[in-house]
């Protein structure tokens, strides 16, 4: 795993040591909220005021001015899992190598199976869809779309890369609670298998950056790494909502992404799989698929189901279907999002909810259909618009 640094926040007093630099950047946002005249003269104060303005805020615990600053990281060899990891917390924004779009390096064993369904699902992609919508379906598409369902079977600990930028304070917070995580006792297989992993990222993260604090955490509020802060949920629907629903590891990243929602996962007790949609018919190929993803049971699949908590407000749950119900999102979060479109629709006309109409008008099938929608890119692929796609 390597870390780099590629963009910092550019201060008006910049300093050798990139730490001393936020910090101080810091200590002055500190003084803004009681500054006496203007911003040029808090700039300008002498530097022990701004020294103990540093030291007042990290004891006192006043550590939002810590993420003004912000410093853009890349990760290269992160696997996937860590990435979903802190993708899953806030204040951040990321842009990481989609397995959906480009083939993945893997070891011999699992590219052989990579490489033997892409192969399937080229063919069946093809003579399902191509004759009928061959301006949509070209070659390129097809290999895309197979890539996209093949990776199902690649660990979920697969190496990625991204670029990553986050508040200086935030990455405290962030490093302390990954520091948890590999010092925490647990019984389940996939977080001991992560320990090592974390480990090295820390440790990587620390020296490359020099940015760690032991002061910018917040240990003392007992918060842990929000993916694993798995509760039991009952679902209900209303101006807020809360539901679960079992996900493969490659749904769950994409749902994450949604920053406005909060998801939270745990293991399930035993190993279920992901069959995509367009072999579910084929029971021969189904059989072959639920095989492979038994081999791979080991080192996690991305197609492993786990079980998802996801909470939010109904008008982000909106915004959340002007992204997936469409031709162009993951098959899998489609129709995720349609299923809990049907549960909320029915719970708001149980109630009565004042907006059980306006939902209604999302249920005609993908995003291209919403009234309070623009679409800019049309497919000109019936299934996917009225939603009834298989792939």
């Amino acid at each position: 795993m390597k870390v780099t640094i590629l963009a910092k926040t550019r201060t008006i007093q910049p300093k050798e040591n990139l730490k001393d630099e936020f910090d101080n950047f810091s200590g002055k946002a500190a003084g803004i909220c009681y500054m006496p005249n203007d911003i040029s003269t808090l700039f300008s104060e002498e530097q022990n005021k701004t020294d103990a303005r540093i030291r007042q805020t990290k004891s006192g615990r006043h550590l939002s001015v810590y993420d003004h600053a912000v410093v853009s990281l890349y990760f290269e060899d992160i696997p996937k899992i860590l990435a979903m990891i802190i993708n899953n917390e806030k204040m951040y924004n990321t842009s990481e190598k989609s397995a959906r779009y480009t083939k993945m390096n893997l070891n011999e064993k699992e590219q052989a199976i990579y490489n033997k369904w892409i192969e399937i699902f080229k063919q069946k992609i093809s003579q399902k869809y191509q004759n009928l919508y061959p301006d949509f379906f070209t070659k390129s598409k097809i290999q895309k779309l197979a890539q996209e369902n093949a990776r199902y079977l690649i660990s979920v600990f697969t190496p990625t890369c991204m670029l990553y930028t986050v508040p200086y304070g935030q990455l405290n917070k962030i490093y302390h609670f990954l520091v948890h995580e590999f010092e925490y006792k647990t019984d389940s297989k996939l977080r001991n298998a992560l320990k090592p992993y974390i480990k090295e990222f820390c440790q990587k993260v620390k020296d490359a950056t020099g940015l760690i604090d032991d002061e910018l955490n917040a240990d003392e509020k007992n918060r842990v790494l929000s993916l694993f802060d798995f509760k039991e949920v009952q679902k209900e629907y209303g101006s807020c909502y809360a539901t679960t629903y079992k996900a493969s590891f490659a749904q769950l990243a994409q749902a994450q992404r949604h920053r406005t929602l909060w998801y939270s996962m745990k293991t399930l007790d035993n190993n279920e799989f992901y069959v995509p949609k367009i072999i579910r018919d084929d029971n021969a190929l189904k059989e072959e698929w639920l095989l492979d993803c038994k081999k791979q049971e080991s080192i996690f699949p991305q197609g492993m189901l786990v079980q998802v908590n996801e909470l939010g407000t109904l008008d982000n749950f909106i915004l959340k279907m002007k992204e997936r119900k469409c031709t162009f999102a993951q098959l899998e979060i489609n129709n995720t999002t349609d299923d809990i479109l049907t549960e909320y629709v029915q719970e708001l006309g149980r109630k009565n909810h004042p907006q059980a109409e306006i939902l209604k008008k999302y249920t005609l099938g993908s995003r291209c259909t919403f009234e309070d929608y623009k679409c800019i890119s049309s497919c000109g692929f019936k299934e996917g618009v009225i939603g009834n796609r298989e792939i």
